[in-house]
């Protein structure tokens, strides 16, 4: 079958390759999935660059991608949730990644039927952005009705659900973005939005219950500054918490060094009675089929910014490293 691979660290052009690779044998708890939209996301040009080495090297030619949509095509021995030809998406473990494949291998405790108004291409939007935000915002932040959120860069595929999901729950949201997408970043629910190229979000003061931070970096320690006594904040980009570190399966050493690392970011939080959490998503199948009813409802709508051929993935990995992406960006595997 065809798969993009990852062939060395380096840039996007040189550094990926479509190659012929045998297609994937099913075991007893998994399903093979025939591959009609895949999606990227920030950290499969990350990967590339090689930014994740200190958490483990990959092994080239690597698979590259993480979410599918498409059709069973075979089960494993003792699946009974799916059966050939159901039409599924799945945000798949990391130990099978490469979803910019005409094949694909999930387990069924990741895979859910995808939400039942939407495309192959919508769907594939949905698993990796919706997991992150779901699993911060509800499972961590717990954020409720009227409380006060800042979601940073609510025009990227992340902020763009964000957005939804925090209305949804009833939440006051205020999201950063660029001047051209004020009126978008509205119309997803956004009460008020600060534009970062005049304004500045650490004006706001001490208003926030929860901070989503998205871009790491200053940002993590200036949530702080923008934070209510015994608020929230939770990270996808920032300091690397214990928690997180022991779920990675990192070594003592690297461990150490991460907790001494994260020192400065635990003091900021102490003296506010605060919390913080560095999120590293996690592939969940029940969260799916809850975020598909979020799609059903029309509580949410799938924001694409562009579809690219399988021939074109190169070129769609290279638009989303750019940053200027509004929603996401889905590679159509087959028609």
């Amino acid at each position: 079958m065809k798969s993009l691979m990852i062939t060395k660290y380096g840039d996007i052009n040189s550094s990926l390759e479509e190659q012929d690779i045998p297609k994937p044998l099913v075991e007893a708890n998994q399903i093979l999935i025939r591959t009609y939209s895949s999606s990227f996301n920030p950290i499969d040009h990350m990967i590339v660059k090689g930014d994740y080495k200190a958490m483990g090297k990959v092994s080239f030619p690597a698979g590259i991608g993480r979410d599918v949509s498409g059709i069973v095509e075979e089960v494993g021995k003792n699946v009974r949730k799916f059966k050939i030809g159901d039409k599924v998406y799945s945000r798949i473990n990391e130990s099978f990644v490469g979803t910019m494949a005409e094949y694909v291998l999930s387990n069924v405790k990741d895979t859910a039927l995808i939400p039942s108004n939407l495309s192959f291409d919508e769907s594939a939007s949905i698993p990796l952005v919706g997991l992150t935000t779901y699993q911060a915002l509800v499972d961590i932040a717990k954020l409720s009705k009227g409380e006060n959120v800042l979601i940073h860069a609510g025009s990227g595929g992340i902020g763009t659900f964000a957005i939804q999901l925090a209305k949804h729950l009833g939440a006051n949201v205020t999201t950063t973005t660029s001047t051209k997408n004020i009126s978008f970043v509205k119309e997803l629910g956004a009460g008020k939005v600060i534009d970062y190229t005049s304004q500045n979000y650490l004006d706001e003061g001490s208003v926030f219950d929860v901070v989503y931070d998205t871009l790491g970096g200053n940002h993590t320690m200036d949530s702080f500054k923008v934070l209510k006594d015994e608020g929230r904040v939770v990270s996808i980009k920032g300091t690397v918490d214990s928690i997180t570190a022991k779920q990675l399966g990192l070594n003592k050493l690297i461990q150490m060094i991460i907790a001494f690392q994260a020192r400065k970011v635990f003091k900021a939080a102490s003296k506010m009675n605060a919390s913080y959490r560095f999120l590293y998503m996690s592939p969940n199948g029940e969260q799916l089929k809850k975020i598909a009813k979020l799609y059903e409802s029309g509580a949410i709508k799938p924001i694409i910014d562009k579809t690219y051929k399988f021939s074109e993935s190169i070129q769609a990995l290279e638009y989303l490293s750019k940053g200027h992406a509004k929603g996401k960006v889905v590679v159509k595997i087959r028609e």
